[in-house]
């Protein structure tokens, strides 16, 4: 098994920083998984044309090769690229699909605009499209709960021979947010936000963030 980061990812207004209002399109970080025959997508943040110029460039893959697209949350930041992949199983935590589907059509019932509508019915139609995740999605690579930013938040442990690795969406935004132990803006639970960012430290040697490049876990090994 390895990964490697495809694109590193970004908020649209980091707090943490000082930034009051959006100054960029947020994108999240999207890490290559490859263990057996299995090829792994995680969080195809960005728009499909620039996302498949970044798979050949970082890999030298296309679109066709990859088996599977794990989304770590249904948020828009984490799927812009989807469509590039219409031959991949689609996958979300069980929990997210439920969750997110029950959203979307509280939504769709209250709408009044016709534009907007549309663009919910295209929502749920990624989300039909989408698979509940099974617990292990390959050798080595294992489904790991972080609930909190949203109900069904789930990241990808890999396990190493000596050492593990958290692909931990938005359970741990940032490198900012890691360090000073804050749990992304929008959190739809900061409590359950605050103990999943709290596993997120225990568990993991190394962290893919949601918005932000790799990092060593700052409380095992120096920065």
């Amino acid at each position: 098994m390895d990964f490697r980061i495809i694109s590193i990812g970004t908020l649209s207004r980091h707090e943490l920083w000082g930034e009051s209002a959006a100054t960029r399109t947020a994108h999240a970080t999207t890490t290559l998984i490859r263990s057996g025959d299995r090829v792994i997508l995680v969080d195809p943040g960005l728009p499909p044309q620039i996302l498949q110029a970044r798979l050949t460039e970082r890999c030298g893959l296309q679109p066709g090769d990859i088996t599977d697209v794990f989304m770590t949350n249904f948020r828009p930041a984490h799927r812009w690229g989807l469509s590039a992949f219409p031959q991949a199983n689609w996958l979300v935590s069980e929990m997210e699909r439920e969750t997110t589907g029950r959203y979307l059509i509280a939504r769709l019932d209250q709408e009044q605009e016709e534009e907007a509508a549309e663009l919910i019915r295209q929502d749920i139609q990624q989300l039909q499209r989408c698979q509940p995740a099974s617990d292990r999605l390959a050798d080595q690579v294992d489904l790991f709960p972080l609930p909190g930013f949203t109900t069904g938040t789930c990241g990808l442990l890999l396990s190493h021979l000596n050492a593990t690795t958290l692909i931990a969406g938005d359970a741990a935004g940032t490198y900012e947010h890691l360090v000073q132990g804050r749990v992304l803006q929008g959190c739809v639970d900061a409590e359950q936000g605050q103990e999943s960012l709290r596993e997120v430290i225990e568990i993991a040697d190394v962290i893919v963030p949601g918005h932000d490049n790799l990092l060593l876990n700052p409380t095992r090994r120096p920065m």
